[in-house]
């Protein structure tokens, strides 16, 4: 939290109103298209069956509208044995039969007419039928001379109108299916814009949410370089610092306590030799002065324990060795040396991590592995410092598990030196430690 306040604000919020913005482009895009396409399918739906209908009431009335003519045609035959006023009745039936088909077509027509244009068909249908009527009247009379004449100069010219008026009225349908199709095709294009208009949107959203998660993740990814790096000087200045203050008290240790006990050892010794041998005071010196040897062992060997002052004097592999002869007696483990062939000359900084690195992994076997042998290479080949440390225990832990600060303290004292530590699984099992540091 701390460290989130003092490098800036999280970018969380931002990336998730982008995300947010972006969702609703999406929606209303994809709510817009649906409804788009809906109110397209619909209305070409009912425009189909629309057409389909009126062309038909359409050619229903050209259809009656012919049979017209041909009964006519018939009734002005001379030679014809029907009288006039027999054609009534079909008369009648296509009368009735009209009058539905209009009626029909002017609730399913897709053409656009005025009222003043749908007011004339109706007017001149009236005057066909009256002018029908007129004609039967004067056959029914016995006038078929002049109820001929009213066929010819009458109802065969308004006959003639009223099919030139649905034969108009058939192009004014294909007119309007033609503008229809085009509002189709307007509406197309309209769904077309604008789903390039939402993808331009979507892909612009994208773009400044994609470039400012990069920019938000170069920045985490800096501080966390820059804390990574503070880390490690900061662990290997610990380090650094730990081993100057172990040295400093290995040498206080060596020198000051372990010249006061050496001091103290040769004055009880020459006290003793002014004491007669049978004396209990002889005895009590005596006594004291292997305490005070005793004290000086341990002493001496906690000095090299904080801080191998063998390690300047006969160089690492010795240094290893000598330790690895303490081991059972501190830490319980029986340890099995593979010595180098050649000892190499080692830089101090270099042995002195490459013996801590040791000790950890030791002590690691020791507390962990769940056995008491273990096995311990040092080499020096290819121009690097080479060293294992191998148990057959209960291995590494489950990934995801506690790593520990040993393995860390390790890591670093190996970087520390230019170096690298891992941690494998052996073919026997357990763990395998090791550690290159290049020379």
């Amino acid at each position: 939290m701390t460290t989130a306040t003092t490098h800036g604000r999280s970018p969380t919020p931002a990336l998730l109103l982008g995300l947010i913005l972006t969702l609703a482009v999406v929606a209303a895009n994809s709510w817009y298209l649906s409804r788009q396409i809906t109110r397209l399918s619909d209305l070409q739906r009912d425009l189909t069956d629309r057409s389909r209908r009126d062309s038909l009431q359409l050619l229903r009335i050209q259809n009656d509208l012919n049979q017209l003519g041909l009964a006519m045609r018939d009734m002005l035959d001379r030679e014809a044995s029907y009288p006039l006023a027999a054609w009534s009745a079909q008369f009648d039936r296509i009368r009735a039969d009209l009058d539905d088909a209009v009626q029909r077509q002017e609730d399913v027509s897709i053409a656009r007419r005025t009222p003043e244009q749908r007011e004339v068909l109706a007017v001149a249908f009236k005057q066909f039928w009256d002018a029908s009527d007129r004609m039967f009247t004067l056959a029914r009379a016995g006038h078929d001379d002049e109820a001929r004449t009213q066929v010819q100069v009458s109802l065969q010219a308004r006959q003639a109108a009223l099919s030139s008026t649905v034969a108009r009225q058939l192009v004014q349908n294909n007119e309007s299916e033609a503008q229809t199709a085009a509002q189709v095709q307007d509406i197309y294009a309209e769904v077309q814009r604008q789903a390039y208009w939402f993808l331009a949107a979507a892909l612009a959203a994208i773009g400044a949410t994609s470039l400012y998660l990069i920019h938000s993740n170069r920045q985490l990814f800096a501080r966390l370089a820059a804390l990574s790096d503070e880390r490690r000087g900061l662990a290997q200045a610990l380090i650094t610092t730990r081993e100057d203050t172990l040295r400093d008290i290995s040498r206080e240790l060596h020198d000051e306590f372990g010249q006061v006990l050496t001091a103290i050892g040769s004055m009880l010794k020459r006290t003793t030799r002014h004491t007669t041998e049978d004396s209990p005071l002889r005895a009590d010196l005596r006594e004291v002065g292997e305490v005070a040897q005793t004290a000086l062992d341990s002493v001496r060997g906690l000095s090299q324990t904080l801080h191998p002052s063998i390690l300047e004097e006969l160089g690492l592999a010795s240094t290893v060795d000598w330790y690895l002869t303490t081991v059972e007696r501190q830490l319980g483990l029986r340890v099995t040396y593979e010595k180098p062939a050649t000892a190499v000359a080692v830089r101090p900084d270099v042995a002195i991590q490459a013996y801590r690195v040791l000790q950890e992994a030791l002590s690691n076997v020791a507390r962990h592995a769940g056995t008491v042998e273990a096995v311990v290479r040092l080499a020096f080949r290819n121009g690097a410092l080479h060293l294992e440390v191998e148990d057959h225990g209960v291995g590494l832990p489950a990934a995801g598990g506690s790593r520990g600060l040993g393995r860390v303290a390790m890591r670093e004292r190996a970087e520390l030196v230019g170096g690298t530590v891992t941690w494998s699984r052996p073919p026997a099992g357990g763990t395998l430690v090791s550690l290159v540091v290049p020379l």
